[in-house]
């Protein structure tokens, strides 16, 4: 083995990014780590200006001048993409007048492990590097798991939210969901309608065919009003058979009318459950905002509860708006 192969070998195991330059410049023996900077340009027998520029110091840019630089720091970067920049120390070896470079990354490090897919085997055993990527990796684990866990509590926190404002039986929204809904519309005072409606002969269902009957007629009776309804408008369970539609921005009587006829015709048709019909049919009473000079969510559920008072009264099976009724049209 050769002195120089000896060399070479020595500076592979403590600076895997060495550079062996001849009294010419020309390179005669690079480190593996970065020879796999360039994969696809074999270093040695490049010249070392033509691979790498000099930033600092600026007036290095011939060999000798860069062979007068002994103990100096270069600050350097690939003439060709990536222009990845390094830092450098030249020692000259007094027997070839050559010298030997080690360079090194600096703080670019992290963009060149992402950039170059280098790992601690790339690095000398006691390299800073070696410490410096094991906390960085450290830290980005600490950061992921962290990022992780909020997303859980994140995604726990909306699941129990939307649980506490969901009917768990039909998927519509539940009571304290329809309060919420009409707190905030009478607070940004916005027109709204506000639909309540009964399911008649619901209970001889039950009574007749048993709760899990009941349980599929409630269900069936959810899913024909979200069907009759807008994405916007609100569709709550608010009691045994007892639901509230929130109309937002919709105070037209006919249209209203028109939906509650469509609600009424489709409830009225038998419900197949283990081939027994269940039949039930449903009352409707609407109040509006406009109808209301001062506005209070308790007003307007009582508004709505007298025209659907009202619609049983008249035989059940049919819709009754508030506006229509004795007390206020006087």
């Amino acid at each position: 083995m050769t002195d120089t192969q000896e060399l070479a070998g020595l500076l592979e195991t403590l600076c895997p990014m060495f550079l062996l330059v001849d009294q010419k410049g020309c390179i005669g023996q690079a480190g593996s780590t970065l020879q796999k900077l360039r994969p696809e340009l074999p270093l040695v027998g490049q010249g070392f200006l033509d691979v790498f520029e000099l930033i600092r110091p600026r007036t290095v840019t011939t060999v000798p001048a860069l062979m007068s630089m002994a103990g100096a720091k270069l600050h350097l970067k690939f003439r060709d993409e990536p222009r990845t920049t390094l830092k450098g120390l030249v020692a000259p070896l007094q027997q070839s007048g050559g010298a030997v470079i080690n360079l090194s990354f600096g703080i670019s490090i992290l963009d060149a492990v992402r950039d170059y897919a280098l790992t601690s085997a790339d690095f000398s055993g006691t390299d800073l590097a070696i410490e410096l990527l094991y906390l960085v990796e450290a830290k980005s684990a600490a950061m992921e798991a962290s990022r992780s866990l909020n997303l859980r509590l994140q995604g726990a926190m909306l699941a129990a939210e939307e649980q506490a404002y969901t009917d768990t039986l039909t998927g519509l929204k539940n009571r304290r969901a329809m309060d919420h809904v009409l707190g905030h519309l009478i607070l940004t005072n916005s027109a709204f309608a506000l639909m309540h409606l009964d399911l008649d002969f619901f209970k001889s269902v039950n009574d007749r065919l048993g709760h899990a009957a009941g349980d599929y007629v409630l269900q069936q009776a959810a899913r024909i009003m979200l069907e009759e309804t807008r994405s916007a408008d609100t569709v709550a369970r608010v009691g045994g058979d007892e639901f509230v539609i929130i109309f937002k921005g919709l105070t037209q009587e006919g249209t209203l009318a028109s939906i509650a006829d469509r609600l009424i015709a489709r409830l009225n048709e038998p419900m197949m459950f283990q081939t027994q019909p269940c039949s039930i049919s449903a009352s409707i009473g609407t109040a509006l905002s406009t109808q209301l000079q001062v506005l209070k969510a308790a007003d307007i559920l009582h508004a709505a509860d007298l025209a659907l008072y009202q619609a049983k009264r008249d035989g059940r099976s049919c819709h009754r708006l508030y506006s229509t009724l004795t007390n206020v049209q006087s």
